[in-house]
């Protein structure tokens, strides 16, 4: 079932702590591109399934990256990105629209995702894998 968009928004700004929506739409759009440069397939498209038509469609656009990003490398990326971010604050973002991510994308399609991704993203997501 596709999330409604400001329904999206809503839970990233409530978990974000964010003044606005304009300023967790700013965020999720960033997360969300450097997300898909690290999806594939049919998981990438069911994720985008999931998501509203806006961010489904910058999920299947995603920013080019030449190999996979250890988690702290995807946040100081995001850092990078997001306008007046430090690697702390952006820790924040990457966590708020992440952790909306896996509760769109349910436990299945989540534990698919985090196959395609490079140990430790669980703790972006919100979902610490036991070991």
């Amino acid at each position: 079932m596709t999330m409604r968009h400001e329904a999206f928004l809503a839970h990233v700004r409530e978990r974000g702590a964010y003044e606005s929506l304009d300023e967790a739409e700013r965020v999720a759009r960033v997360v969300l591109a450097l997300l898909g440069a690290h999806l594939v397939g049919d998981v990438r498209a069911r994720m985008a399934a999931r998501l509203p038509e806006e961010f489904a469609l910058i999920l299947l656009n995603p920013l080019q990256s030449a190999e996979p990003l250890s988690p702290e490398r995807f946040v100081r990326a995001a850092a990078a990105w997001i306008e007046g971010a430090t690697e702390r604050t952006a820790a924040w973002d990457v966590s708020a629209v992440l952790s909306t991510v896996a509760d769109t994308a349910g436990d299945d399609l989540m534990g698919e995702i985090l196959l395609q991704l490079p140990t430790g993203y669980d703790l972006l997501f919100g979902r610490p894998q036991l070991t």
